[in-house]
């Protein structure tokens, strides 16, 4: 679906680049996500990819097409939601979709049907202008998929939702995925990254600091620990060890031979530590 060969872009005003010799593919029906702080160059790359900025250097390909060299049918092709979506305010949310719609040869899909799944039923007929950022970023969801893209580009999705409308457009997310559409997810929500990607790239300075999928980039840390609590005379003590040592470990097995552990956890690496590790950068 996407292929990257050492892309390289500067602003025209800038005195650097911003994206570094970046590389790699995205396979048909992958989940692929950028996980990076702001400022990373997440959404500059994204722009790349979906023919919006045009002055770089090295081989873009998206859908087989040179993105230099694309037409109004690659667009036909493709679903954006950006982090700061735009829309016409004075419209309701119907009509809205209504006029985007018209702009595809591609068959929409049900308006109503995907404005009830994002729970904006209610809201069809209120003028956008009264949404709030989190119904506005609902709705850019649905005017992404309403044409069912083959290919769609999420720029931060669940910024400004709440938990359960983050974990209804997460589902929508996998579902798509189901029914084979590709993703591209650029984030610096390490959950969003983990739960929903296949494969995940850390993005910093412009540059791919690492590429695997989540569990893997994951094995880079340490080993998993355990942490455990136990009972000893008349209050509660802690101690931890690596998993693999945990066998070897006296006092856990004294206190699991006499009833005394009230908590065993395993600790694992998540997406946040390993990025913190390789690039001594923070997500936020």
């Amino acid at each position: 679906m996407i292929t990257v060969e050492n892309l390289a872009l500067r602003y025209p005003r800038g005195k650097e680049d911003v994206l570094r010799g970046i590389s790699f593919r995205v396979e048909p029906g992958e989940i692929f996500g950028f996980l990076g702080p702001s400022g990373a160059g997440k959404s500059t790359l994204q722009k790349v990819l979906t023919g919006i900025l045009l002055q770089y250097r090295g081989r873009v390909t998206v859908l087989g097409t040179e993105v230099r060299e694309r037409t109004a049918e690659f667009y036909e092709q493709i679903g954006v939601v950006f982090e700061f979506p735009n829309f016409y305010g004075k419209f309701t949310a119907l009509e809205n979709l209504a006029y985007f719609a018209s702009l595809y040869r591609r068959p929409a899909s049900d308006p109503l049907h995907l404005l009830a799944r994002v729970g904006l039923a209610a809201e069809a007929g209120k003028r956008v202008s009264a949404y709030s950022k989190g119904m506005k970023m609902r709705l850019a969801f649905v005017r992404a998929v309403l044409h069912q893209p083959k290919l769609l580009f999420l720029d931060e999705p669940t910024s400004g939702l709440d938990p359960a409308h983050a974990r209804v457009i997460k589902d929508l997310v996998l579902e798509m995925k189901r029914n084979g559409t590709t993703v591209i997810l650029t984030t610096h929500n390490m959950h969003d990254a983990e739960e929903l990607c296949d494969r995940v790239a850390f993005l910093v300075d412009g540059a791919i600091r690492a590429l695997d999928t989540p569990s893997g980039l994951c094995a880079y840390q340490n080993e998993p620990v355990v942490e455990y609590t136990y009972r000893e005379a008349g209050s509660e003590r802690q101690g931890m060890t690596p998993l693999a040592a945990l066998k070897d470990d006296q006092v856990f097995l004294k206190h699991l031979q006499a009833g005394n552990l009230t908590r065993v956890e395993t600790k694992e690496a998540t997406l946040e530590d390993v990025f913190i590790q390789l690039t001594g950068r923070c997500l936020h």
